[in-house]
């Protein structure tokens, strides 16, 4: 992989600096080693460089294993990082997605921000590893900050937005600590609000019960699982299921309990769940306090946990954003523009 770059600065036609600036560029051009991993990175139809450009504000043309780049010189500088980074992602048999641009170009941000740019290749986000993924890296700042209480704290608390990757990366963790033998099973558990808990008139066994509340976390797990090992691990109790009212009065030891949708808990349910917690055991517990379907008569359990406990030794605490968002770049602007409403609404109050 070869780059070269020759920048010009035109002689401006009048002093002003936004005339200096505009004046200001550079050109870049890499050529990778190899013609079909260099087809990966830059995507179907080029989209990947397509939205690099978008990130940056730089033009990006492909010819064969070769990509130009025009634009600021710290813009294209900072491209070629991603480029490499993501090439050698490719090299290794990884796919490279959208939100895969993102997070290296978020990562690229911390990176120039925490070290000197001869260390600037140096890895800085968390990654998660299992057998069927291999390694997951954070794609932002939050998600690495998340990634990082995990593997420090016994009980964590992550609240923000839907999309985020919350209650994913939580599955990917608890997987990754049953495979290397840090827990013994995984259990898993959302409260059943649209039922009003009170599920028994459903058809099925406990498992066909809940199912519908847990198809999000079902999802998560047939993404870092292997679907015949998901199956076992229902079948002889290693991956197990149960609405939040099921678990009063048991002791988790060896395990990393999930509860998802926590904003729905209430403030009793919490409190319950909480003592559950045995020897040898990780506790996750994600929500999002903009989307509680509880009663206006009933607080919601996560909000009250974490201003009692997230202060405390052992306990971590992440908070997403709207910008932290990693599915489609519609979603997060549909966040934005929900937040943006709702806090003005707030203002005229």
């Amino acid at each position: 992989m070869r780059s070269s770059d020759k920048t010009g600065v035109a002689a401006p036609e009048t002093s002003g600096a936004a005339d200096m600036a505009q004046a200001e560029k550079t050109e870049v051009t890499i050529a990778f080693d190899d013609n079909r991993h260099a087809s990966i990175l830059f995507g179907h139809y080029d989209q990947n460089l397509a939205r690099l450009e978008r990130r940056l504000g730089i033009s990006a043309h492909a010819n064969g294993n070769h990509v130009t780049l025009k634009g600021a010189p710290e813009a294209c500088d900072q491209a070629r990082r991603v480029l490499e980074a993501l090439y050698a992602r490719v090299k290794k048999g990884q796919a490279i997605s959208l939100g895969d641009v993102d997070g290296a170009v978020q990562e690229g941000v911390l990176q120039g921000n925490l070290f000197p740019k001869e260390d600037a290749g140096r890895a800085v986000f968390e990654s998660v590893n299992t057998r069927k993924r291999g390694g997951v890296r954070a794609r932002n700042a939050a998600q690495d900050l998340y990634l990082r209480a995990l593997k420090r704290n016994e009980l964590v608390f992550a609240e923000g937005p839907a999309g985020t990757g919350k209650t994913w990366l939580a599955v990917g963790h608890a997987v990754s600590l049953l495979e290397q033998g840090v827990v013994e099973k995984i259990i898993l558990s959302r409260p059943a609000v649209e039922a009003g808990e009170r599920i028994g008139f459903l058809p099925g066994d406990m498992r066909e019960k809940v199912d519908p509340y847990l198809r999000p976390i079902y999802d998560a797990l047939y993404d870092f699982m292997d679907g015949r090992m998901v199956e076992r691990g229902l079948q002889t109790g290693m991956i197990e299921v149960a609405p939040l009212a099921f678990m009063r009065g048991r002791t988790l030891a060896s395990a990393c309990v999930l509860l998802d949708e926590a904003q729905n808990a209430t403030s009793m349910q919490m409190k319950m769940f909480l003592t559950r917690l045995g020897e040898g055991s990780r506790m996750i517990i994600t929500g999002d306090p903009t989307q509680v379907d509880l009663p206006p008569s009933q607080k919601s359990g996560l909000s009250e946990a974490v201003n009692l406990l997230s202060h405390l030794e052992g306990i971590g605490h992440v908070r997403f954003r709207d910008a932290d968002v990693v599915r489609h770049d519609l979603v997060r602007r549909i966040v934005s523009a929900y937040e943006a409403a709702h806090a003005g609404a707030a203002g005229l109050k």
